[in-house]
């Protein structure tokens, strides 16, 4: 049908006006979001190039400190009077309760003083008094649920999002979204505990589906990466020019394979072991550090436990500030036998507890201290974790507490997180998350919109699923952010 001019005059005004109500509901944040998945543009040939993020990040690097063995919250962070109060008597309501390792005994307060610390006044154990000094730093999560009491399956899910093997690790996807900062060192490393691995061991930084160039690179200070020095009988000069040598008959292999993403990444992976041969060797030692820098670690501790994890420290802060995105530092690794090697304390915490708060304590703080210092701090996200905490019981016919998902402790720390600052609760024992409740999957999505990403939008496409960190689940944790 025809128009006439006013007709058309008339329509072309609503049409303006359409585009205008659009204008201003965007401006508003009142349109309807695009939900659909986000996979980022990913050059073969330079997979670990730095990309942006969705929309402005306020970190641009994360530290995660995993104390591997589930860290009793009760005796470090989570302050109960009620426990104190109740002490040797049974838990109300839970007769007989059954948890991971069999029937619970009574109730037990914690096992070291908790005294109110800095300008927060926030009350912490003496069992970490370096930690606990910096209170004012770090923003608690109380009410932290897991869905597993069981090491191995707990965490993967903290690193993993998932349960079950076979999906990429944290870092894994964040380097895979990201890219790198640096392009002489992997976009994300984890540093294993000197006494050995945790207890998934290397899946907790696995890439799983994601492309490999993705998963961590395990560093350790005590241990530098294997056959990374040049052979004394080989010298620089040759060394250098078979690496051109190499370079050259890559680039017209893969001239005659053009398109062949798994050749060009393969390359890019080989290249990238070239200059780390360089870039790792100076990173991994303690050349240019003062006397003052490895005092403050603790790396001239007789202690050579708590030495060779202030060294890892060390590395730690090494490795972010030359770019490294993700770091996976472990506090406690695997082993038989009843708290030999982590936080693990069904039998006597009494007398297992000490001796691994005093590997952590002050290397881990000087860390916090460190990055504060040299202004990192402020655009790199610290968050500590563990897989999940403790009963406020005693196992029966034991003096340790037994394994608890429902309810415990993590903390974050630097760029974007409100200080001084606690975020939900435990029940009055300690028991059970009750206020503000967060899954991992809550972390994990906060962590990312930290770094700039949407956790629902962040996807794989792998065998007909777009697959995500956080699954199907997770929201950001507003409250924690400043």
């Amino acid at each position: 049908m025809a128009l006439d001019r006013r007709e058309f005059l008339n329509l072309g005004g609503m049409g303006l006006g359409g585009v205008a109500l659009a204008s201003l509901l965007g401006e508003a944040g009142l349109l309807g979001a695009d939900r659909s998945p986000v996979r980022p543009a990913i050059d073969p040939a330079r997979p670990y190039a730095p990309r942006p993020p969705h929309f402005n990040a306020q970190a641009q690097r994360v530290l995660m400190v995993f104390c591997t063995g589930a860290l009793s919250h009760v005796d470090t962070f989570d302050f109960k009077p009620e426990l104190v109060k109740r002490h040797d008597t049974p838990m109300p309501g839970q007769d007989k309760l059954v948890t991971f390792q069999g029937e619970n005994g009574n109730l037990i307060k914690p096992l070291w003083n908790f005294k109110p610390r800095g300008q927060s006044g926030k009350p912490t154990s003496e069992l970490l008094p370096h930690l606990g000094a910096l209170a004012d730093e770090l923003c608690f999560i109380h009410s932290m649920t897991g869905k597993s009491n069981t090491h191995g399956p707990a965490e993967s899910q903290m690193s993993t999002g998932y349960i079950l093997d076979g999906f990429p690790s944290m870092g894994a996807w964040v380097s895979y979204a990201l890219g790198s900062e640096t392009q002489n060192l992997p976009a994300y490393v984890a540093i294993p505990d000197p006494r050995g691995v945790p207890q998934i061991s290397t899946r907790q930084w696995a890439s799983a589906f994601l492309p490999a160039a993705y998963q961590g690179t395990p560093f350790n200070a005590d241990k530098p990466i294997a056959n990374l020095q040049r052979p004394e009988s080989i010298s620089e000069a040759a060394d250098r020019a078979t690496r051109d040598f190499a370079r050259l008959l890559n680039d017209r292999h893969l001239a005659q394979h053009p398109g062949d993403t798994e050749l060009s990444a393969r390359i890019a992976s080989y290249e990238l072991a070239a200059r780390m041969q360089l870039a790792a060797a100076e990173v991994g030692g303690t050349g240019g550090e003062s006397a003052a820098t490895l005092e403050l670690y603790g790396i001239n501790d007789p202690n050579k436990n708590k030495a060779s994890f202030a060294r890892n420290c060390l590395l730690a802060r090494r490795l972010l500030e030359r770019g490294v995105r993700f770091v996976q530092l472990f506090n406690g690794a695997y082993a038989m036998g009843e708290g030999v090697g982590n936080w693990d304390g069904h039998k006597t915490i009494a007398n297992q507890y000490p001796g691994h708060a005093n590997i952590l304590d002050q290397p881990c703080a000087a860390l916090l201290r460190d990055l504060k210092s040299r202004g990192l701090l402020a655009d790199t996200l610290v968050v500590f974790v563990t897989e999940f905490g403790r009963m406020p019981t005693f196992q029966k016919g034991a003096s340790g507490r037994d394994h608890n998902p429902n309810g415990f402790t993590i903390w974050l720390a630097g760029a974007g997180v409100k200080r001084g600052y606690s975020y939900g609760a435990t029940d009055d024992l300690g028991y059970r998350a009750v206020e503000d409740i967060t899954t991992i999957y809550d972390l994990h999505a906060t962590v990312l919109h930290l770094l700039g990403l949407d956790h629902e939008r962040l996807s794989f496409y792998h065998n007909g699923i777009e697959r995500r960190l956080t699954d199907v689940h997770g929201h950001v944790i507003e409250g924690v952010l400043a």
